[in-house]
């Protein structure tokens, strides 16, 4: 029977002592409950009021001796305490949290101290764009090999309350954000990173900082740890530089790589010692698109040693993509509607945008993360036929396309733009405008933190509002 020395000894060391939970949120509920069942003395922290949290959870919690620091000034009563364990969205500069740390206090996290105690084989995935539907790919080739799994980080469930049951033989694959990579101090053994572009530029103080903390992913890596690196990412191909343990590359053009993954016309091929094997082909690939074709790329590069090309050609071939990931909703009057709300940054709707072969409506616009959009207005203007506006970053996007028109000598005939202030509105005049044959897209190249909770709600209420026509 298997014994986690290093999670016993860390059992035995937090016992009693002082811990402060930054959050209640959905990865900090469980760890809640787990460090109250092994005799810590917890305080949970957190700037919402008695009545913002979940009813249920606060008074199981205060029932069970947990203690509680709401509202404005929720940190004043930090102080004190042995361990500090952060939510991801929390800096981890903040005043009160550096002068604990400066006093003793151990800052962590719930993922952190996931990857510093499980025995398991981790994979992480980072990256601006891409991340969920890779790391999906990774655990289903896994798990379609035959291997105990778990799927976690930005997606799954919270693992830290799962690590008694883990197991060497098992692999834990991990979605992480720059908010979780920022004080990592271990990387996992097998790490990707997608790509990398500007992105939370409202929360990191700058890019600099944004990358170093997705550098963590590999920073701490031993010699025969794997690193897989888009090889066409101007930021991504120079982490080589950096890297500790082996380097694995996939490109979208072969002549770039001496060895890696790389699709041609065709297929997705492997390219080693000069020979190419297939994998498989494109047309048997259900995601669209040429940025899709990267996520299964990465999958290949960060699974090849572990599992048959069988098994990643059946997960490959019957993958029907992510919620919230260009999913369709459903067809209308011959109308398509689909739902792309995870499009949070350009980079990632100029993504959705080139996998279509016909110009789309789309609806865009939300909260404004402080991202440049020059680029994206030059790409609305070649691919849309109709744009909707809503949100924060309406005018940016409006100006930003209305420039790229200009450039190209086209009439706002050309491209008929609609500001609205609300889904309902967007989605409404979409129906509006939409004729047999087109694609009503929406993909808001924000953020959603002005009208909704995060992009999954944005997306069900879009859904909601598409399933009523």
């Amino acid at each position: 029977m298997y014994i986690n020395d290093k999670l016993n000894n860390f059992k035995r060391e937090i016992y009693g002592k002082k811990v402060a939970i930054i959050g209640m949120g959905v990865s900090n509920i469980p760890l809640i409950s787990y460090l109250n069942n092994i005799g810590t003395q917890i305080t949970v922290f957190d700037k919402r009021n008695k009545e913002d949290l979940p009813e249920d959870k606060y008074n199981d919690f205060y029932s069970n001796g947990i203690g509680f620091s709401l509202g404005e000034n929720y940190l004043d009563g930090l102080n004190g305490f042995d361990y500090i364990f952060r939510s991801p969205s929390m800096r981890p500069d903040l005043d009160k949290v550096r002068e604990e740390v400066e006093r003793g206090a151990i800052l962590t996290s719930e993922i952190e101290m996931l990857i510093e105690l499980c025995p398991s084989t981790i994979v992480g995935v980072t990256g601006s764009d891409g991340k969920t539907t890779t790391t999906t790919l990774i655990y289903n080739i896994l798990k379609e090999e035959g291997y105990n799994c778990y799927l976690g980080g930005n997606i799954g469930v919270p693992l830290f309350s799962q690590i008694d049951k883990m197991l060497p033989e098992d692999y834990i694959v991990l979605e992480l954000s720059s908010f979780q990579l920022m004080t990592l101090k271990k990387s996992p053994q097998i790490a990707v990173v997608t790509n990398i572009s500007p992105n939370h530029l409202d929360i990191h103080k700058s890019y600099e900082e944004y990358i170093n903390a997705k550098k963590n992913i590999f920073l701490y890596q031993h010699e025969d740890d794997l690193l897989v690196l888009n090889k066409d990412n101007e930021i991504t191909s120079e982490f080589k530089y950096d890297a500790k343990g082996r380097i694995r590359y996939f490109s979208r053009h072969k002549e770039s790589l001496k060895k890696g993954i790389f699709f041609d016309d065709e297929a997705i091929k492997i390219l080693e010692n000069g020979d190419e094997r297939e994998v498989i082909k494109l047309s048997e690939i259900k995601l669209l698109g040429k940025h899709n074709y990267e996520n299964c790329m990465t999958a290949i590069a960060a699974t090849k040693d572990l599992v048959s090309l069988d098994s990643i050609k059946k997960v490959l071939s019957t993958f029907n993509g992510v919620e919230h990931r260009n999913e369709v909703v459903r067809v209308v009057n011959d109308v398509t509607w689909r739902n792309d709300s995870i499009g949070s940054s350009p980079t990632r709707t100029i993504a959705g945008l080139l996998s279509f072969n016909d110009k789309v409506i789309l609806i865009a616009g939300g909260y404004d993360k402080h991202l440049d959009y020059t680029e994206f207005g030059k790409y609305v203007s070649e691919h849309v036929k109709s744009l909707i506006l809503l949100g924060q970053t309406a005018e940016k996007i409006l100006v930003a396309t209305k420039a790229a028109m200009s450039e190209k000598g086209m009439d706002e005939a050309s491209l008929p733009i609609y500001e609205v202030k609300t889904l309902e509105e967007a989605v409404a005049k979409a129906n509006e405008i939409a004729i047999p044959g087109d694609i009503v897209f929406f993909s808001p190249a924000s953020a959603s933190f002005d009208m909704f909770k995060n992009f999954e709600e944005r997306g069900k209420k879009y859904k909601e509002l598409v399933t009523k026509l």
